[in-house]
């Protein structure tokens, strides 16, 4: 096969993705587009950026802070990725407050904080909390709202917006790609609205997007599913390589309680089916998946979760309630909120029976809505059958909040997504690199404290490997992380100069994707690429020639650290 005829062939390849909500932005009328008046349906910028999540609205900010014009386009008509449209509060490590991410990400929390000290009615208390965590979910120093993430977002970009250096095309997605040779020209977007298409030109391309969709529209070489132990010599990597085994998505979904009151509403259609749905795992799980225990992900043995929407302790057991809330109504005055406000991504809503990656566009919204159905069906059996701490069944005072998610349904307008399509890249991190054990078995360093030094390094970040259960059957592989660095080599495609990933589909594997796909990794990223397609524009040298020379490579580094980026950890 000849290289355009595969190019061809990849672009029918490409995945899509379901999108919901309005648009804020004034839709074209299909009809006024002739085929005389072509130019009124190209757009051109420095750099375009496909997909609106927290990876390209790094990319965003970097490029439109260093002076370059920028076309950022979003699937959905709430940019933010998974902190917004997804639904899913910031999972960060530690010494998130003080290092461990680029300025411009902690900018990012620190501006959500002052929202809520601005515009919420916060208590005393609150509002002089040192780190205010608006819903002090378990699981996040910041368990914040979906939609002020958005407000927060666009308020940072709302200065490139008004001087035009950025434009935002929402409810837009990437449909085929016009390339020569080894270089991107331009790609085709469509109105996911109206069906209309427009033509985005520029001298870089950013695939921000949540499945790496540009990767197989352009013709880039990228890897997807888990990789084999004879690829990546990696300890926890499967003897055999599965290119459709990939770790389970979910939809999300906001809920409160209103004791006292009946929200029970007739069951899902689907409901009969996950009531009594036991997923076949190796190894197994221990029962039902509607049900208050899961499998240990350390151990893989069974464990016993709790929940209890008054928020109480259980004992020494997980309250779910408490895990991803995101308002805690005890930081608000009195009578502000009638209970709190949950988010739930529970191990009860990950969704394994199917895949979104490189599946038929048809196959891809049957799985989103199956998982839909399984996510509403948790949310009724919570409502029914949940065994209650006093013995009792169900919590019929459990109300979805979809004005939460921006959608009627009360599901997150999109599936938070835990892998993509992964670049070929000039550099792959590997489990020996960053996983502790391996680590100790590859370096010199016998107590396994430090990741692999990267010489390369363009950001710092860290969360313990964690890979939910597969698409393939595979149960939970979860285990202990170092603090690792981010190399370029793993945001430079092998073949295609002007192409950068800005999301999860950088150059990891199967394994290492486990760590390097949390929130505060996803925006290094962003920044990384942004500031790349600023430094190489100014020095005019191609992407990878700024890894290849070592002056160059010297000198953007320093441009990060003047930027804010920490590329070693202290």
């Amino acid at each position: 096969m000849n290289r355009r005829n595969f190019l061809t062939y990849a672009a029918l390849l490409g995945g899509s993705a379901a999108a919901q909500g309005c648009t804020t932005l004034q839709a074209v009328n299909r009809q006024s587009l002739s085929h005389h008046n072509l130019q009124s349906r190209e757009l051109q910028a420095e750099a375009i950026i496909l997909g609106g999540g927290l990876g390209g609205c790094a990319a965003a900010l970097a490029c439109c802070r260093n002076g370059l014009s920028v076309i950022m386009t979003e699937e959905t008509d709430w940019i933010g990725g998974q902190v917004s449209q997804q639904g899913v509060p910031p999972d960060e490590h530690r010494w998130i407050e003080t290092h461990g991410a680029p300025q411009s990400y902690r900018d990012y929390r620190n501006r959500v904080r002052d929202y809520y000290n601005h515009n919420y009615p916060l208590t005393e208390a609150a509002r002089t909390r040192e780190n205010l965590n608006p819903g002090d979910g378990s699981v996040s120093r910041i368990c914040h709202e979906p939609r002020v993430a958005v407000s927060v977002l666009t308020d940072m970009l709302s200065p490139f917006l008004s001087t035009g250096k950025l434009r935002i095309l929402l409810n837009h997605k990437v449909k085929s790609s016009n390339v020569d040779g080894d270089r991107v020209v331009s790609v085709e977007i469509e109105n996911l609205q109206t069906g209309d298409r427009k033509v985005l030109t520029g001298d870089s391309f950013v695939d921000a997007t949540e499945c790496g969709d540009l990767l197989p529209l352009t013709g880039t070489e990228y890897i997807t599913g888990t990789e084999s132990k004879h690829d990546t010599k990696e300890l926890h990597a499967p003897e055999k390589a599965d290119p459709m085994n990939n770790q389970a998505f979910t939809v999300c979904f906001a809920m409160d309680y209103q004791p006292g009151r009946d929200n029970v509403q007739d069951p899902p259609k689907e409901y009969d089916f996950w009531r009594q749905y036991v997923p076949k795992m190796t190894p197994p799980w221990p029962g039902r998946l509607l049900d208050l225990s899961y499998t240990d992900p350390r151990t893989l043995s069974p464990k016993k979760l709790g929940f209890d929407p008054d928020g109480k302790d259980l004992d020494g057991v997980l309250n779910l309630w408490n895990y991803r809330r995101i308002i805690n109504r005890h930081n608000f005055v009195e009578d502000t909120y009638d209970g709190d406000i949950t988010i739930v991504n529970w191990p009860q809503n990950d969704f394994f029976p199917g895949n979104l990656i490189d599946v038929s566009e048809k196959e891809f919204h049957r799985n989103v809505e199956k998982a839909k159905q399984l996510s509403h069906s948790l949310f009724y059996w919570l409502q029914t059958e949940a065994p209650r701490p006093d013995g009792g069944t169900g919590w019929r005072g459990l109300r979805l909040r979809g004005d939460m998610m921006g959608t009627e349904d009360g599901m997150a307008k999109y599936p938070y997504i835990r892998e993509s399509r992964r670049i070929r890249a000039e550099f792959t991190v590997l489990e020996e690199h960053v996983g502790a054990e391996n680590r100790r078995l590859v370096s010199g360093d016998v107590k396994g404290k430090r990741a692999a030094e990267f010489f390369d390094s363009v950001g710092i970040g860290y969360y313990h490997i964690d890979l939910h259960p597969s698409s393939g059957g595979n149960n939970y592989v979860d285990f202990s992380s170092l603090p690792f660095q981010i190399p370029l080599g793993a945001l430079l495609p092998q073949r295609i100069t002007n192409l950068l990933p800005a999301n999860k589909n950088i150059g990891t594997t199967h394994i290492t994707n486990g760590c390097y796909r949390l929130h505060p990794v996803e925006w290094s990223i962003g920044e990384a690429v942004g500031q790349l397609i600023v430094f190489a524009k100014k020095t005019k040298v191609p992407f990878r020639a700024v890894r290849e020379r070592s002056e160059l490579l010297s000198d953007f580094q320093q441009m990060l650290h003047r930027q804010g980026v920490e590329t070693e950890w202290p």
